[in-house]
């Protein structure tokens, strides 16, 4: 990484965080720009990308995305839900039992029980992508590493190509977060606690299916063994509620040929008698860890999208504007 992109990062930690403490940062991260260049070749080894482009080519959406939900639950997965969060595109949260028992193996290894596939209408025809299991295993820290999901999803749908960042290895995607000062999959959300397990999910069931606060519910997964639960939400906002809406962010942030659909939906964790979800920060970040910080199409025209995301999700489970 350039000294120009660690002072983009810093740009943007600064407006999120305070510039306050910006001269003693940036000292800091000067000394980490040597020792990273010292490190580069070691990058380069066993890289991992967020999505895999499974297909393209002709065809029409609305039979390519039923092929696609056929094919799946053909091989043994479960189609637990999906959406069209915007024009041309649809995606889907698909599960099975490595999924689900993996996910109880580790500290809200709950966010890794369903992986997500899209399919997107372009102008040259339909992409099928999905989420990369052992990108995302790492990235949510689980007790494995996914590959028999990866090479099933492979056998099923195909794999064109890894895409969605230069790459990082499974080490660094275990301690990752985008720049001094932002989050870490360790540091989630944390909405509200209820009395037990059955009436936090309750809950949030309530919360999603009444859709106040522009969050509803796409799918559900539950893991195996272990009072935690999954739901993919959809988020749909306008005006002062614009900077949560699922195609205003990914209007902003999937500009490239390739699309990375399958970012979405966005996550709630219902562990034990808590509500948690990733901070925005993180969520996004790993997803596109490429994406720059200020210009076009970067993390500085959605810099308000972090915390609009965290007020919606949190009113809906239940918890309070401000719950952190």
């Amino acid at each position: 990484m350039s000294k120009t992109e660690f002072q983009w990062r810093l740009t943007l930690a600064a407006s999120w965080f305070g510039a306050a403490a910006v001269t003693k940062i940036w000292r800091s991260l000067s000394l980490i720009v040597l020792a990273l260049s010292a490190t580069v070749a070691f990058a380069q080894d066993a890289v991992l990308k967020p999505f895999v482009l499974a297909s393209k080519g002709a065809g029409e959406l609305t039979q390519k995305v039923e092929a696609t939900k056929a094919a799946l639950t053909k091989a043994g997965f479960t189609v637990a839900g999906s959406y069209s969060p915007y024009a041309n595109t649809t995606v889907m949260g698909v599960t099975n039992e490595e999924l689900r028992s993996t996910a109880s193996k580790s500290e809200h290894g709950g966010f890794g029980a369903a992986m997500r596939v899209a399919v997107a209408k372009v102008k040259d025809g339909v992409q099928v992508s999905y989420t990369n299991p052992p990108y995302w295993a790492n990235a949510y820290r689980m007790n494995g590493d996914l590959k028999a999901t990866a090479t099933k999803l492979q056998t099923v749908l195909g794999r064109v190509e890894e895409y969605g960042a230069e790459g990082l290895t499974a080490e660094k995607l275990r301690k990752y977060h985008y720049a001094f000062g932002m989050e870490y999959f360790d540091e989630p959300n944390e909405f509200v606690k209820y009395g037990s397990h059955e009436e936090a999910v309750k809950a949030v069931e309530a919360g999603l299916a009444a859709g106040k606060h522009g969050v509803t519910k796409v799918y559900r997964v539950d893991v195996i063994g272990k009072k935690e639960v999954l739901f993919g939400v959809a988020m749909k906002g306008s005006g002062d509620k614009k900077m949560m809406d699922d195609a205003y962010l990914m209007s902003e942030i999937d500009f490239k040929d390739v699309k990375s659909a399958a970012h979405l939906p966005y996550d709630i964790l219902v562990s034990g008698d808590t509500v948690f979800a990733q901070y925005a920060r993180f969520r996004i970040a790993v997803s596109f860890p490429d994406l720059s910080m200020m210009g076009a199409n970067s993390f500085m025209n959605i810099m308000k999208s972090p915390e609009a995301i965290r007020e919606a999700l949190s009113l809906t489970a239940g918890g309070k504007k401000d719950a952190r």
